[in-house]
């Protein structure tokens, strides 16, 4: 599993709760480990000044209500305790998402799952503009609009820059998956951590 070394808190009931996740989602447990890196650093506390989105998926204000919670709690939560909201908020999404990108657009604009490269990111009431003032990092052609293929660019090139390795062989990534986590443990439990 990747990213690891990242997890801030709970190390292993945290590789654990994310193992189980994305077994239940039906998707390979790096790219969550993935998007949450990407999304928050893996940090439970971390805050757009944008949007007020708190927390390892950088819950929206709107999204953290709607799971029962508020970016306010979440902020006081540490990973583990968020690890139940990040299941809630991908509930719907189980067995719907085929790929990295995928599990990104659930969490970044999901209306996006399954569109066109050059679908742009715009909704009834927020505009192409906002949304690419507000995610600049995305807008690779500086035209005020971000589309569904500039978001998959923009990840690709942060993955092949961090030498993030998303893409081991199919069999190698299930035998860690569903083994990985006992040799985790132990391994943990050995070096004391």
């Amino acid at each position: 599993m990747i990213l690891t070394d990242k997890i801030r808190d709970n190390k292993i009931a945290v590789i654990e709760q994310v193992i189980n996740l994305a077994i239940d989602l039906g998707i390979n447990s790096d790219w969550l480990m993935f998007v949450i890196y990407f999304e928050s650093g893996w940090n439970p506390h971390a805050k757009n000044v944008y949007s007020g989105a708190t927390g390892l998926i950088q819950f929206t204000p709107n999204t953290a209500h709607a799971l029962g919670t508020s970016v306010e709690e979440l902020a006081m939560m540490d990973s583990l305790e968020q690890m139940t909201y990040v299941r809630k908020y991908f509930k719907p999404y189980a067995h719907k998402m085929q790929s990295l990108e995928d599990v990104y657009l659930a969490v970044f604009f999901p209306e996006a799952i399954g569109k066109a490269d050059d679908y742009v990111l715009q909704t009834k009431t927020i505009s192409a503009e906002k949304i690419a003032s507000q995610n600049k990092i995305f807008d690779l052609d500086s035209d005020l609009r971000v589309t569904k293929g500039e978001v998959m660019q923009y990840l690709s090139n942060w993955i092949n820059k961090n030498k993030i390795n998303l893409y081991m062989e199919e069999k190698m990534r299930n035998t860690f998956a569903y083994g990985g986590l006992i040799i985790l443990v132990f391994a943990l439990m050995i070096i004391g951590k």
